[in-house]
């Protein structure tokens, strides 16, 4: 028995648990170290999907599944094997179409099982592969990427993709989740598989009570797992549509966040 005992600790991984030097603070490790000690689930709620996760799953002590693809996975690292995955509707790649058609400049990354298919690519691409340490296949025809996907990421830089953010929800209400991972990235999941919603399935799947979870993230992907929260934290380098939502800002990324969390948690508990 522990004083966290039946508490759970999402995290969201670039930016917040793993810093801006791609590395996870010590202050981190030794945090998350006392919280499983005393009995509480810590795990990782990433927009990463599996392949781009997978190489880096083995740095985080976790002992709870993880959530991955922004809110479209389950996958336990501990037995290997996928819990839970959502993908999205049979009609996305003709949706898609029709979205290039209308802005011709629109890049994304399209994730069928372990690979990546990319359709346009461009500059922002190319830096998101190489930060995640992986490779694509490019195809210059939509209906050429086999399917069912489990996400898209649409990529161009900010002010295009605010556009293509209004138009989608515009077209295609109540069909898809369309939310920032970051300003160059814009995430695409089926409806209601977002970080939020899978979080809160993991919890029940773990027995824990939805007012025991707890949440950190620093990007507006990660509004909907902290407005699940009891207490909803960030780090200080997270993205102004965070802060104005609400959450409580911690320390850096780079000072160890989890530290701050956990430190709060010590004396809740």
């Amino acid at each position: 028995m522990g004083k966290f005992d039946g508490l759970l600790l999402a995290s969201d991984f670039d930016d917040t648990l793993y810093d801006l030097d791609l590395r996870i603070p010590e202050r981190n490790l030794e945090a998350i170290g006392y919280f499983t000690g005393q009995g509480g689930r810590f795990t990782v709620a990433t927009g990463r999907a599996h392949r781009t996760f997978a190489p880096y799953a083995h740095l985080v002590p976790m002992n709870a599944p993880a959530v991955l693809s922004n809110g479209s996975a389950i996958y336990d690292f501990a037995q290997d094997r996928m819990v839970f995955q959502t993908f999205l509707r049979p009609q996305a790649a003709a949706d898609l179409e029709t979205l290039a058609r209308a802005f011709p400049e629109i890049g994304f990354e399209a994730y069928f099982g372990e690979e990546i298919y990319v359709f346009h690519p461009n500059q922002v691409t190319d830096a998101h592969m190489a930060k995640v340490g992986t490779s694509y296949t490019r195809c210059d025809r939509i209906q050429d990427i086999p399917t069912p996907w489990t996400k898209v990421i649409l990529q161009q830089d900010s002010s295009y993709l605010l556009q293509v953010q209004r138009w989608m929800g515009e077209r295609f209400p109540g069909a898809y989740e369309i939310i920032f991972s970051n300003k160059y990235l814009l995430e695409m999941t089926d409806f209601g598989s977002n970080k939020g919603g899978m979080v809160k399935r993991l919890a029940q799947y773990l027995g824990i009570q939805q007012e025991q979870i707890y949440c950190v993230g620093d990007n507006q992907n990660d509004i909907p797992m902290l407005a699940l929260s009891a207490l909803p934290f960030a780090p200080a380098n997270c993205a102004q549509e965070v802060r104005d939502w609400g959450a409580r800002v911690l320390c850096h990324c780079g000072e160890g966040v989890i530290g701050d969390i956990v430190d709060i948690l010590d004396r809740l508990y």
